[in-house]
């Protein structure tokens, strides 16, 4: 029963994976923008639920579609109120992947590398030295999938307060530029275009993130100097 959720999880993703991938894309919000304007002017209490359900599913369930819906926050809901909604509903469902991990193969596997002798052992105690800071690097560095951000910190043993911390905060500077990106993606939909989701990549957005991570990897850097040194 431990493994259960993780197992679910990991079914709903691979059955989600070839069965929504044709569903959750910018061509089906363009369909529907008008549908689901009217129904947010009409009922923007339910919409907000609505929205931070079906993102909470796609993250917790690792489904195709994560970048759509972090647009669609921005184009129903602003970019002040849809960053919110974003971090808020990815938060839950990245929480949601790592305590699932950890009730299933994350304590055991993390007491088992607690007891070897080996280099895994060595990469644990490195990690939880350098916990937050390590943390923050997986969030802020966009070559790290988020499904992998998620399920990889439960599997090693780090503190659930630590996870949660550097989730929340770790994924607003993303969060924000795809926020940004749906605000104008109405006017993008009428020029017959698909939003340009490279924007991620240009020098001005993704030079203050790696900055951050810069910033992020400072505590691990001085340490290991210290270390060589003898301080």
């Amino acid at each position: 029963m431990r493994h259960a959720p993780l197992a679910i999880i990991l079914t709903v993703a691979v059955i989600g994976f070839f069965t929504l991938r044709d569903y959750i894309t910018f061509d089906t919000l363009r369909e529907h923008r008008e549908t689901l304007l009217a129904f947010r002017d009409a009922n923007f209490g339910l919409m907000v639920l609505a929205f931070i359900g079906i993102y909470f599913a796609i993250v917790a369930f690792s489904l195709p579609g994560a970048a759509v819906a972090s647009v669609t926050g921005g184009f129903l809901f602003g970019l002040v109120l849809g960053t919110a909604f974003n971090v808020t509903a990815a938060s839950l469902g990245a929480i949601t992947i790592f305590l699932a991990a950890r009730w299933g193969l994350g304590q055991a596997l993390a007491a088992k590398i607690e007891t070897s002798d080996g280099t895994l052992k060595k990469l644990k105690a490195g990690l939880n030295e350098n916990e937050i800071s390590v943390l923050f690097l997986m969030r802020l560095v966009p070559a790290v999938p988020f499904f992998v951000a998620n399920l990889l910190p439960a599997l090693v043993g780090v503190k659930f307060v630590n996870f949660v911390l550097t989730t929340v905060l770790g994924i607003i500077p993303g969060a924000i530029v795809f926020t940004w990106i749906g605000v104008g993606l109405g006017e993008v939909f009428d020029r017959g275009d698909s939003p340009d989701l490279s924007l991620l990549w240009e020098p001005q957005i993704i030079g203050p993130i790696l900055g951050l991570c810069a910033l992020a990897a400072m505590p691990i850097v001085i340490k290991a100097l210290r270390g060589k040194k003898g301080i």
